[in-house]
């Protein structure tokens, strides 16, 4: 059943509901069939009774007559009756009548029950006689002792119920093969769409990821089809930035590349000891910066496909370890870095990305902001988002490029300070992940940056 066609699969679970369904509708057929033949019968029994005594209520009230007097057998063979019907001599011999006066039969049928046998109760009652069962009806007769008994076997029904069940299951035989066929034909005919749509799939190339035509789906496939051009669009949305990154990648990784090989080439053409020194410190340099470069860029590939482990992360606490990394650096740069706010605020989030996005931002004031300056960072709550906000006097960032920082590798011409155009790229790549809302403004003391972390409670 592993590799079992999903026409086949529903065929198997198809097919099981329909034969329980027929024989379903067969125990109901049977029960209706059963209780209609019963009733109209006990109709005829009634007739009967009432037959029989208009026939013979002048022998029976004449108490000139000899009893007890037998019926005999009627003959079907006079006027070859039987040509009519072949079937009915297999019901001749299963009715049968007693007339009673008081308490002895006056007339009986050749059928009927010997005498022995005690006159049966008022109205319908069931017997067994000989193995038999018998339907009873007695009929009194009102303001007489006169009780005309009619009787019909029980198999006369049953036998009834049998020949119409076997005539109803025999075309119903013949039919649950074509039944089968239809449905297998049915089954094929509404997958035929799922099939198009597998074919249109399979023999796509890797390059195309054009949107599938939804108009010819279903209503009940519509929604698979608008979830597959979605992974698609995110899937080319990912190879266009992919390639993007792969492309800026090489181009950044040039320049260091270069650097390094020219620094070497001048290195191994020096005389001078003092000018191999200087060589070999801007040779260092320029490999620090090529590493960082290198380091940015795989934590940049790594955020797409970090997987998310929320945590409980105390925010405030992480902020101020994130600064305490920077204690040699603010100490020697001799800056006022501050924090302040609420120390019991937790949010519920991926913490170690969280610390990525701080840890960029905190770097970037630091690094922005004069020797002497000021660095500022609160922690607050406004209803169920966290507010992290980040001053500096830093020369800030002007309004019309607020938006672009954030781009990979772009960088503003007017600073001049070394950096590879990636740590705000790694912060909005975060930031989207995480649904956390990044805004930039001037901070409350008229200068610099201020960066507004809006950090949802729950992710």
């Amino acid at each position: 059943m592993k590799n079992t066609t999903l026409s086949r699969k529903l065929f198997i679970r198809i097919a099981p509901v329909v034969a329980v369904a027929i024989l379903v509708i067969g125990v109901f057929a049977f029960n209706s069939a059963t209780r209609e033949i019963d009733n109209i019968y006990d109709a005829q029994m009634i007739n009967d009774a009432n037959v029989m005594w208009e026939l013979l209520r002048h022998r029976l009230e004449d108490p000139s007559r000899q009893y007890p007097h037998k019926i005999g057998d009627i003959d079907f063979n006079m006027d070859n009756q039987l040509a009519l019907n072949e079937d009915a001599d297999d019901y001749a011999d299963a009715h049968m009548f007693r007339a009673w006066v008081g308490d002895r039969i006056a007339i009986y049928s050749s059928t009927a029950f010997p005498s022995d046998v005690p006159r049966r109760s008022l109205g319908f009652s069931n017997f067994s006689y000989n193995g038999e069962k018998w339907r009873i009806y007695s009929l009194a007769i009102p303001n007489t002792d006169i009780v005309v008994e009619v009787g019909q076997k029980g198999a006369l029904r049953a036998t009834l119920v049998s020949n119409i069940m076997l005539n109803l299951f025999f075309p119903l035989l013949v039919l649950v093969p074509i039944i089968g066929f239809l449905m297998w034909i049915g089954i094929n005919s509404s997958l035929r769409t799922i099939h198009d749509l597998v074919r249109q799939i399979r023999t796509r190339s890797p390059d195309d990821l054009s949107a599938i035509p939804t108009d010819p789906l279903s209503r009940d496939l519509l929604p698979l089809g608008r979830s597959i051009n979605q992974l698609l669009g995110k899937l080319g949305h990912s190879l266009t930035l992919e390639r993007r990154f792969s492309d800026l990648a090489a181009h950044q990784l040039r320049t260091p590349q270069a650097s390094v090989k020219l620094l070497l080439q001048m290195l191994r053409d020096a005389d001078d000891e003092a000018e191999r020194r200087q060589l070999i410190s801007a040779l260092v340099e320029s490999n620090d910066r090529a590493s960082h470069l290198i380091e940015q860029l795989l934590r940049l590939a790594r955020v797409s496909h970090h997987p998310l482990r929320v945590e409980k992360v105390a925010l405030y606490h992480l902020t101020a370890s994130v600064l305490a990394e920077f204690g040699t650096l603010i100490h020697s740069r001799n800056l006022d870095v501050s924090l302040e706010g609420d120390e019991d605020l937790d949010v519920e989030t991926d913490g170690s990305l969280l610390r990525t996005i701080i840890t960029n931002l905190i770097d970037n004031a630091v690094k922005y902001s004069s020797d002497g300056g000021r660095v500022s960072v609160c922690v607050t709550r406004e209803n169920d988002v966290c507010r992290l906000s980040i001053s500096d006097t830093g020369p800030g960032v002007p309004p019309e490029e607020r938006s672009s920082v954030f781009q990979r590798f772009y960088r503003i011409d007017s600073l001049h300070t070394e950096g590879s155009g990636l740590g705000l790229a790694i912060v909005a790549d975060i930031a989207e992940r995480l649904s956390v809302k990044i805004e930039m403004a001037t901070p409350d003391w008229g200068s610099g940056l201020r960066v507004d972390l809006h950090i949802p409670q729950n992710v």
